[in-house]
Parts: C-alpha cells; sequence; structure tokens
C-alpha cells in the first residue's frame, strides 16, 4: 500500500501596505492598532506624520508590513512638497493601499485629490477604509459608505473592499489585516520574527518628543517643531542593576518668539514635555531615562533646503 502523500504547505504571504489619507485620518492609530504598540506618533494636529513609518504585523502564514505616510496635502513650503514627495514614492513600491477616510466628516476636495491620484496607479489594489466610525451613528456611516462607493465609481477606482474601522474601540481591526494579507505576495518572512518596526531607536525617540510638544500649542506651531536627539549615551558608572541612559536632544522652532511658548513660565511648559515624553520613551527602551531638553530656533526651517537635510527632511 503506498504512503499517504503529505499535506500541501500552506504559503506564507509577506509585503507591504501604505496607508495614505488627508492629514489627520486616522492613518498612524490605525498602524498602532494593527501592530498591537505604538510605533507611529499620534496627534490631532494635521501633518504629525513626516516620514514613512513601518509597523511589522506577524503571523503565522503571513508578515505585513504596513507603512504608515504623511498626509497628502496642498504644500506650503519645501517640508510640505517633501513630505509629498515621500508619499507618492510610497505608494509607486508597495502591494496594496489602504485609503483612510474619516467617517465623521463629509469627502472634500482633499480626498478627492487623492483619489484622483489613486486613480492613476492602475494595477496596484486599494481598499477604501473608513476611520473613526465611533464617532458616528449607523446612518451617518451608511451615508458616507454610499459616498465613498460612489467616488471610486465616478474616477474609475475599483475598491477590492470598503471597510468601517475604529481603531481606538478595536472595531474591525483585525479585519483590515484579513483583507490586506491575500493581496501581498508570496513570501517568506522579510523581518525577524518579533521585530515590531525597523525604525531607529533614536528617530523613535525624538518623534516621542515631538508628540509631547505638540501637546496644547498653537495651530500655527506644530509645523515649526521639529525634534533632533544628538546623543543616547549609557550613563557611566551606574551599577549593572541601576542603569541610566542620558538623552540630549533639542526641540528646534522657527522664530525666537516661539521659543516662549514652547517653554513655557518658568519653564513649566518644557518640562512637562520633557515629564510625558519620558515615561514613552522609558516604556519603549525599558530602561530608565534622564531627558535634557534644550530649545532652539533654526531660522524658517521649513523653507530652507540645507536646514531641512539638517534636520533630516
Amino acid at each position: 500500500m503506498s504512503a499517504p502523500s503529505p499535506e500541501p504547505q500552506a504559503s506564507h504571504r509577506a509585503g507591504f501596505a501604505c496607508f495614505v489619507g488627508r492629514p489627520n485620518a486616522g492613518k498612524s492609530t490605525l498602524t498602532n492598532a494593527l501592530v498591537g504598540q505604538k510605533v507611529a506618533i499620534t496627534s490631532n494636529r494635521p501633518q504629525t506624520t513626516r516620514h514613512t513609518v513601518r509597523g511589522i504585523v506577524h503571523r503565522e502564514d503571513a508578515q505585513l508590513i504596513l507603512v504608515d505616510t504623511p498626509g497628502l496635502h496642498k504644500p506650503r513650503t519645501l517640508l510640505g512638497e517633501r513630505l509629498n514627495d515621500v508619499v507618492r514614492t510610497t505608494w509607486a513600491e508597495v502591494d496594496v493601499i489602504g485609503f483612510c477616510l474619516p467617517a465623521n466628516e463629509k469627502l472634500g476636495p482633499g480626498d478627492r485629490f487623492i483619489a484622483k491620484e489613486l486613480a492613476g496607479i492602475r494595477k496596484t489594489p486599494k481598499i477604501a477604509i473608513v476611520t473613526k466610525t465611533d464617532l458616528v451613528d449607523s446612518k451617518t456611516l451608511a451615508e458616507q459608505l454610499i459616498a465613498i462607493d460612489q467616488l471610486g465609481k465616478d474616477l474609475g477606482i475599483e475598491w477590492a473592499e470598503i471597510i468601517p474601522v475604529s481603531a481606538v474601540k478595536g472595531k474591525q481591526v483585525q479585519l483590515v489585516a484579513d483583507l490586506l494579507i491575500p493581496m501581498l505576495p508570496e513570501s517568506p518572512p522579510l523581518y525577524p520574527e518579533g521585530d515590531l518596526t525597523d525604525e531607529p531607536e533614536q528617530v523613535m525617540v525624538a518623534e516621542l518628543i515631538r508628540e509631547a510638544a505638540l501637546e496644547g500649542v498653537r495651530d500655527e506651531l506644530p509645523h515649526s517643531i521639529a525634534v533632533v536627539v544628538e546623543e543616547m549615551l549609557p550613563r557611566e558608572g551606574r551599577p549593572a542593576d541601576k542603569p541610566l541612559l542620558d538623552i540630549h536632544a533639542n526641540l528646534f522652532i522657527e522664530r525666537p518668539s516661539q521659543k516662549g511658548i514652547i517653554i513655557g513660565p518658568k519653564g513649566r511648559r518644557l518640562k512637562e514635555v520633557g515629564m510625558k515624553s519620558r515615561q514613552q520613551i522609558e516604556a519603549l527602551l525599558g530602561t530608565p531615562v534622564f531627558l535634557d531638553l534644550h530649545v532652539k530656533v533654526a531660522k524658517d526651517w521649513q523653507r530652507d533646503p540645507k536646514q531641512l537635510r539638517r534636520l533630516g527632511f
């Protein structure tokens, strides 16, 4: 009697999906919810994300690498132009695109602008993800789903799926991964098991400081803040069971008049930024941290190619 033939092995898929949308459409919150840990900073300020952040979702049969991109917008500065270039370059390189549209805001010119651009990318499958569904009732959500379906028809985009989610409440988040994974190519894992992002620690630390600095500042200021970590070194002479990491970072703003806003009366605001970001950094790195923050002026850095390079853009 012949031996039973071995079971065919289930194929493993691995690839890249990017979330696109206008600023503040919930892309970073969704990325963090899918990865299960904070890899992208979030804020209710538009254009919080300034570079692509990769979050890695591990499953037995797949590895989904999520690329969170800056919001595509009408640029007013050289920085804005460079952020838009980052988005378009990313679109060209991924296996599937997730277009994030908030449920609580009617489709506007910004959404149509992005959809028109997506219509020009013929080969890459696209899913429409309706975010922030916890903020609307079922009637408003139904109207938004119909409007997005119609937007696709008007522009010749065939949505592979239209899915409503709430990343904050965890509703249908895993379903997003279930829908994206079959669109990835068959491939062995691209990152080691356990890696949740390929972001360098220094960049993540700088982003956590910027996230804390963005809280409660005036409308024009968020875009003017940049953070550079100058040094991250273990404190010498500490016992092995009581390590301390010294982090020296500079917050850059564009005008001397903005310095007072960031520092606050008697330095209170900067102290608060330090406390909030230090807690997040310690959670990220798993070690106690001494955080030394300084505020510096880099005049009109968003418009100056030389300064942009120095600040990592």
